[in-house]
């Protein structure tokens, strides 16, 4: 299956509503998308690596969720639990947001340009000092690993827990 990866900032009035925008989008061109906290995302590589041992889990049939999006966002959050995962969710206010969009090529294209009307595009993936603080919260990861590996390391750091989903089942 292939993914597209889309950044975007919007105002989010309502999560139900908004999540149901992205529905209807989702399901008018054929495609999954997952919605997530882009200030809980410490690059494209997590995303990348997320999204790869997510749809690996689902071809092995060792998938925890049912539906993809989740899946991937269970890997991306680093949490074994469903619930656990929602925490890398939408929220209301002002945010950046990773998509994450599979499907065929088109499909895919005619999402991404849908989801454009209800965001508009950023660079917001990439990791930032701004996210440290949340980033460390979700991910729990310490100062004395920080210490060990270095600030520089910390996305790094986030990889391993997402590879670490994998041990903990």
């Amino acid at each position: 299956m292939d993914f597209r990866v889309f950044c975007g900032h919007t105002h989010i009035g309502s999560v139900p509503e908004f999540m149901k925008q992205v529905s209807s989008i989702s399901s008018e061109n054929g495609t999954v998308i997952q919605a997530m906290d882009a200030g809980k995302i410490a690059g494209e590589r997590h995303v990348i690596l997320a999204i790869e041992k997510a749809l690996r889990a689902i071809a092995n049939n060792c998938n925890a969720a049912k539906d993809p999006g989740i899946e991937i966002m269970r890997y991306a959050s680093g949490k074994r639990q469903i619930e656990e995962a929602f925490s890398m969710g939408v929220h209301e206010g002002e945010m950046d947001i990773v998509f994450v969009i599979l499907g065929d090529p088109e499909n895919m294209s005619l999402s991404e340009k849908a989801l454009e009307g209800l965001t508009s595009k950023t660079s917001a993936i990439e990791y930032t000092a701004s996210k440290r603080s949340a980033i460390l919260s979700q991910f729990g990861i310490t100062a004395k690993e920080i210490g060990a590996a270095g600030e520089e390391m910390i996305p790094e750091l986030v990889l391993e827990r997402v590879a670490l989903v994998d041990v903990l089942k």
